[in-house]
C-alpha cells in the first residue's frame, strides 16, 4: 500500500461526510488523509482541470496515481480489513467488490445530487 493516500471527498454532501468520518476514525487506514473538497479548492481545480470531477465522485490520490468515482470507493473498501464500525463493515463488504460497487455506484451518485439540491447547495464546486 502507498504510503500517500488522499481521499478527497463532498463536504456539503451528508453521505460523502459520514463515509470520510468513518474511514478516517475506524477504518484502521491510518495512513489515508482525508480532505474535504470544498475546503481545499484550489487542489480541486488543479483536480478538475486534469478531469477529475467531484460531482461524478470521491476522489483517491496514490501517490501519483488518481482513482476517481467508483474506482476509489472500491479502492478504499478494499483495503479496510478490520473495521471497528458494524457500518463501515457492511460498507466495506459491499463496496470491496467491483461488481457490486459499479451497479450501486450510479444510484449514489443521483441521491448525492438530489441531496445537494435539496440542501440548496450547488453540485459543481466552479460555476
Amino acid at each position: 500500500m502507498s504510503s500517500k493516500l488522499v481521499f478527497i471527498y463532498d463536504g456539503e454532501c451528508p453521505f460523502c461526510n459520514h463515509f470520510a468520518e468513518l474511514l478516517e476514525l475506524r477504518s484502521g487506514l491510518p495512513e489515508m488523509t482525508i480532505k474535504n473538497a470544498r475546503e481545499n479548492l484550489p487542489e480541486m481545480k488543479a483536480l478538475l482541470e486534469r478531469g477529475y470531477d467531484l460531482d461524478n465522485g470521491a476522489i483517491l490520490l496514490k501517490g501519483e496515481e488518481v482513482l476517481h468515482g467508483a474506482s476509489a470507493i472500491n479502492w478504499v473498501c478494499s483495503q479496510i480489513k478490520k473495521p471497528s464500525d458494524k457500518l463501515l463493515k457492511l460498507i466495506a463488504i459491499t463496496f470491496s467488490s467491483n461488481f457490486r460497487t459499479d451497479i450501486i455506484f450510479p444510484f449514489l451518485l443521483l441521491t448525492r445530487r438530489i441531496l445537494l439540491v435539496f440542501k440548496g447547495v450547488p453540485r459543481k464546486l466552479f460555476l
